[in-house]
């Protein structure tokens, strides 16, 4: 049986062999886990469809074509009968070679099964290669440098969804005329009310109440009053999109993704929250699928998991805005002509200033701050 590199996706035309997780020559049982892909968008796991003995191709850190055989599995009764036949061999011929009374010789008839015949060495596999990773970070000689200078730097591959990353970013430099506005939101009421449910919350739908399901909501709000901020330029056209598939960025092993939430006008607190764990836990585990991440009209990324205070980000083409989140840090306030200290939250959206001008940019944004520093009319729902 062939193990090929299967059909991932839309535009998806090769991958990286990143790791096998059996050597060559192993036995496998149905379902093992036999290697990783990594394409420029995602990263995917092959299993074993049946039992066999596992022959390898193409080893770790190559570039391999969607249908290309990448190893062949021996499927367990084919290697068996191929093993048990020279046994068998060799026992129906004990009684002509083994004279009976040669005790000696009848002793090694009896262990000669426990030798392998050269028919079957020949078959037997070699022992497994050392692992090779070009994509891990490698001492490179320079020319016309110094053995000491050399050994001071690296030279590490990009990979697919690096690759991929880098120019999607380059991209949205280039082709969109983006801009950045800031406001900056009190989290106070949110804050108090997350802590008032929290516990029933959680009783009640099996999950925490986070602060992402907030701003999703907030978000899809806002969206509803300032239309162009959900709308994406297609050639010369503007495409108004009158539903709210959201994008959360998920930070990863090997870059950020972008699965999207659909309809995220329709998704309940938990829902929203449960969605964001399941895409989490797909990551982790390599089953993010090409479909999780097609689409989305609007995408909301958090650096303030990192801590950062204040960044511009950067926008995922055809979407037209981002909504950056950042830390929250108690900072003193003037609150009726008195100064206190609250949770302050800096919140940055960048938009193509092609097709949203800077008074629906910033409507928007106050609009969502509004939302997230008056939470109680979301909150109806829990």
């Amino acid at each position: 049986m062939e193990l090929k590199v299967p059909e991932i996706g839309e535009s998806i035309f090769e991958a990286l062999l990143v790791k096998w997780h059996q050597n060559d020559g192993a036995r496998v049982i149905k379902d093992d886990l036999l290697c990783e892909l990594e394409t420029d968008k995602i990263t995917l796991e092959l299993h074993a469809e049946a039992d066999g003995m596992l022959s390898i191709s193409v080893q770790e850190g190559k570039m391999v074509k969607v249908g290309e055989v990448i190893a062949v599995l021996k499927e367990s009764e084919e290697s068996d009968s191929q093993e048990t036949k020279p046994d068998s061999e060799v026992s129906s011929q004990e009684p002509i070679v083994q004279p009976p009374e040669d005790s000696s010789a009848a002793e090694t008839s009896k262990d000669e099964p426990e030798v392998q015949p050269a028919e079957v060495a020949q078959q037997t596999p070699e022992p497994a290669p050392e692992e090779s990773a070009p994509v891990t970070a490698q001492h490179v000689s320079e020319p016309g440098l110094s053995s000491e200078e050399n050994s001071r730097t690296t030279r590490q591959p990009l990979t697919p969804i690096r690759r991929r990353i880098a120019e999607r970013l380059v991209a949205a430099r280039q082709q969109t005329a983006m801009l950045t506005t800031f406001s900056e939101a009190d989290l106070s009421r949110l804050q108090a009310l997350r802590t008032k449910h929290q516990e029933s919350f959680r009783q009640r739908h099996g999950v925490k109440l986070g602060l992402m399901s907030f701003f999703v909501k907030a978000v899809v709000e806002a969206l509803r009053e300032y239309p162009l901020v959900n709308a994406r330029l297609e050639d010369d056209a503007i495409v108004h999109q009158h539903f709210y598939d959201i994008g959360i960025a998920i930070s990863a092993e090997k870059g950020l993704v972008v699965p999207v939430l659909r309809d995220a006008d329709c998704l309940h607190f938990a829902e929203i929250e449960q969605a964001i764990i399941d895409y989490s836990e797909k990551i982790r585990d390599n089953r993010l699928s090409v479909a999780d991440l097609k689409g989305g009209t609007f995408t909301i990324t958090n650096g303030g998991v990192f801590g950062s205070l204040l960044s511009t980000p950067l926008l995922n083409p055809p979407q037209c805005a981002v909504l950056g989140m950042h830390a929250i840090q108690q900072r003193p306030v003037v609150r009726e002509d008195e100064i206190v200290i609250r949770p302050m939250m800096y919140l940055a959206l960048s938009y193509d200033h092609r097709l949203i001008d800077g008074r629906e940019a910033v409507g928007f944004l106050k609009r969502v701050c509004a939302y997230v520093e008056e939470p109680e009319e979301m909150l109806l729902e829990l």
